[in-house]
């Protein structure tokens, strides 16, 4: 049986995986899962000796049967080369007693790069193999990292534009200043008055708005999604999963077949749903364990069954976890649910219309794998001063989060520990700085740039050297309610 692609919200809505890439969000508004794991099996000796690339094969071809191999190794050729300033691309360092996983050498300094790298030459490939000749239209909402990382994969890219929404008051200034500054006569960004979940319920909603389809049609343009609900986006991150495990076995720390922990900060539920189907497909992961800050929504639910984004909202330090509706959560409840599209859908109609759902015991038994906990501001800068000092390694406050809830769950598991470390301490210099000196300061966060430099000795990287004299392109502000005016008025389709 060829592997296809389902919907979680209508049993009828299957695709190939090329359709999936195009198409982002499921047609009803549901999220796009395998038909079926691949059957694979993954020797870790073997992959030991593999390059990133020669992984990333192994994976994404037993996910999108539909790609030729010629075409497949384009993509991540492509997509995983010099512009990761390390040849491991996503190397593994021991620090203290636990490992980290850097996925932040990419040309954007954050995780988004290892699958925004590469989704727009899936999803040009996908176009050319379905004969679809509109202009693709990427429509994202961003709390930070998204944002930046689709706009410099799709920059200039023929037959795309890119608009991105982000909340003006929750990223950090050099995320703002990489995103404003972002070339490309294709891009746009917009800043909106309200928060990440303000945007990206507006951007599904615009996904589903038929009038708009049907406008965007008659131009010659398609909508589709550069967020982690993408399967383009989705399946990449899986390869670093499978990757870390297999450098652990070659570099002598673990032996082919040894349990680990990992711990994943936790906004949108992609980054950790990515090590959940890692761990379906055979990486010995002993507890995923889901690392929240004080936006704590996660892990409420993996504490009590509930989900309930009726709460208070926080501006944190880690604001790229700023996130109340964690949208990959959704494939989750669907497996939970033993693929049932009718009861997926009655718990997403509730928390649209009731803001909150309850998940069966029969769903909750099924919620072993994951470990949920968060880290208040006050315990996330201890990290930071903590790491620092024991390990002289300077990590950022989301790395941070996750090193502080794995601290935690440590209390009951004295198995090696991988956390996977999301975004450069050069993107957040401020909350650096400040937790590294236990002082406050004034001082804008380019000077800070070179404080963190004195202080970790980390060459600063060329992402964040080159915003300096980076004039500003990009300068629209609006409300969160003018979003489809804003986005019909860009595409020129009133």
């Amino acid at each position: 049986m060829t592997l296809l692609y389902k919907s979680t919200r209508d049993a009828q809505n299957i695709v190939s995986a090329s359709q999936a890439i195009l198409q982002g969000l499921a047609t009803d508004g549901g999220l796009y899962v395998p038909t079926e794991l691949p059957k694979l099996t993954l020797d870790f000796d073997e992959l030991a000796t593999q390059s990133y690339q020669e992984v990333a094969f192994t994976i994404m071809s037993a996910f999108y049967p539909d790609f030729t191999e010629a075409e497949l190794r384009h993509c991540i050729d492509s997509a995983y080369d010099d512009k990761f300033d390390d040849a491991a691309i996503a190397p593994v360092v021991k620090k203290g007693n636990d490992y980290y996983l850097e996925l932040f050498h990419g040309s954007t300094i954050a995780f988004k790069d290892m699958a925004l790298s590469i989704l727009p030459y899936l999803m040009t490939t996908s176009a050319k193999k379905n004969g679809v000749d509109s202009e693709i239209v990427i429509l994202t909402a961003t709390s930070g990292d998204t944002g930046k990382a689709a706009m410099a994969g799709f920059a200039d890219v023929p037959g795309t534009k890119i608009i991105v929404f982000y909340p003006r008051d929750g990223v950090s200034k050099i995320q703002e200043k990489q995103m404003v500054t972002q070339k490309g006569e294709n891009t746009y960004v917009v800043a909106i008055d309200g928060n990440f979940d303000d945007a990206q319920s507006t951007v599904k909603a615009l996904f589903n708005d038929d009038a708009l389809k049907q406008k965007l049609a008659e131009n010659g343009k398609q909508f589709s999604s550069a967020n982690s609900i993408n399967i383009g986006r989705l399946i990449p991150q899986v390869v670093y999963y499978v990757y870390a495990y297999a450098q652990l076995v070659k570099a002598g720390e673990i032996n082919n077949g040894d349990s680990i922990n990992v711990s994943v900060p936790t906004g949108n539920f992609g980054n950790i749903l990515a090590g959940y189907y890692a761990k379906q497909l055979g990486v010995p992961f002993n507890q995923l364990i889901c690392a929240s800050n004080p936006n704590k929504v996660l892990t409420d639910f993996f504490q009590t069954g509930v989900y309930d984004r009726n709460r208070p909202f926080y501006v944190t330090s880690s604001p790229s976890m700023d996130i109340l509706i964690s949208s990959n959560l959704e494939r989750l409840i669907f497996h939970l649910t033993g693929d049932d599209v009718a009861q997926t859908k009655t718990l997403m109609e509730q928390l649209s219309s009731a803001g909150s759902y309850e998940i069966t015991p029969e769903m909750k038994a099924k919620l072993a794998d994951f470990y949920g906990d968060f880290a208040t501001e006050e315990e996330t800068k201890q990290a930071i001063e903590k790491v620092y000092k024991e390990a002289n390694y300077v990590i950022d406050p989301h790395t941070a989060v996750a090193a502080s809830v794995l601290e935690k769950y440590q209390a009951q598991s004295d198995l090696p520990s991988l956390v996977v470390s999301t975004a450069s301490p050069y993107k957040f210099p401020r909350v650096v700085v400040e937790a590294l000196t236990n002082t406050e300061t004034d001082k804008d966060d380019f000077e800070l740039v070179h404080e963190l430099n004195e202080l970790s000795n980390v060459t600063i990287p060329t992402a964040v050297t080159e915003l300096d004299d980076a004039p500003i392109r990009h300068n629209r502000v609006i409300a969160s309610g003018d979003m489809k005016a804003c986005v019909e008025d860009i595409l020129e389709v009133k």
